[in-house]
């Protein structure tokens, strides 16, 4: 008997085992359990099929520390986690286009070098939302050089009586529990999906935008013949992105948030997921308290400006 089963699938393990010429110890994520078979991805995401009949010894171990995240890495692999219907470069800077639906996916990225004066980048940037019949707008995070370098140039807080955007953090092992309801995974979401995800007709551009990443998994959650909760997954890389996590208001404080979180972090470790992140308004405090019973950490914070 390995003294694992699966409820323990999705959670850091230690498997003592017989290879050739003796015994070794394996740490990784139990993939996957039989009776006869365990399948262990370690952290490098190499996966090992392990018998049950080799196994001598075996147990889970507690999830790793939260460790510092590269906030300049993680700023860039927010855009691509979902990604706008329409992008352009300034130098290195992105600017992103969605027939104006969601600040995130119709505005400037202000990262690395825009291979020009600052004044000039803007310049640009103002003309090609003025192309599209849009406000221009910059994702900014808070504290760093872009930030103070395009508030010199004129730019103000585009929308001064919202709250700071927290991007948030943790590693899967953090999040990967099993769920307490049937949580569904889907490549493509239905009309049902889109129902609970949106309040009123769904914007026509969100499906190309929700749609667009390489990587990206739907998750629904079913009671009472109802669609009670949604959110969407999309792994860039080793970060596991969750957004559009929605509950219908008569299922709210039943675990639900919490239990698509927790599918979308089982799908994403198979896949070599490692660390996930979402962002949240700061004043959403019921969201708040969720992400933070989940270990969720803030990594930075955003805010939008604008030229007018």
């Amino acid at each position: 008997m390995s003294g694992l089963g699966a409820r323990d699938i999705g959670h850091r393990v230690v498997v003592r085992h017989r290879i050739p010429g003796g015994l070794t110890d394996l740490i990784g994520v139990l993939q996957a359990w039989t009776p006869e078979l365990l399948t262990v991805r370690h952290t490098d995401s190499t996966v090992h099929e392990i018998p049950v009949a080799d196994v001598t010894a075996a147990k889970t171990i507690p999830e790793m520390p939260l460790r510092p995240v590269d906030v300049d890495q993680l700023f860039l692999t927010t855009a691509l986690g979902r990604p706008a219907a329409e992008t352009a470069y300034v130098g290195h800077w992105l600017l992103r286009a969605s027939a104006g639906w969601t600040g995130r996916a119709n505005s400037l990225l202000p990262a690395g070098s825009p291979g020009m004066p600052v004044a000039d980048a803007l310049k640009h940037a103002e003309a090609f939302y003025d192309e599209r019949g849009l406000p221009p707008l910059a994702l900014i995070r808070l504290g760093s050089p872009e930030d103070a370098e395009i508030r010199s140039c004129g730019w103000v807080d585009a929308r001064p009586a919202q709250s700071d955007v927290l991007v948030l953090h943790t590693t899967l092992d953090h999040v990967n529990a099993e769920p307490r309801y049937d949580v569904q995974l889907a490549e493509h979401p239905g009309d049902a999906w889109y129902a609970a995800a949106f309040d009123g007709p769904v914007p026509a551009v969100a499906p190309q935008v929700m749609e667009g990443a390489p990587k990206a998994v739907f998750a629904s959650i079913t009671l009472d013949g109802q669609v009670a909760a949604v959110a969407r997954g999309a792994m860039t890389g080793h970060w596991l992105a969750v957004d559009a996590v929605r509950v219908s208001a008569d299922f709210r404080r039943r675990g639900l948030g919490t239990a698509v979180v927790q599918g979308l972090a089982r799908w994403a470790g198979p896949l070599g997921g490692r660390r996930t992140y979402l962002e949240v308004l700061l004043e959403n405090e019921a969201a708040m308290a969720t992400y933070t019973r989940l270990g969720y950490r803030e990594a930075y914070r955003y805010r939008y400006l604008t030229s007018r």
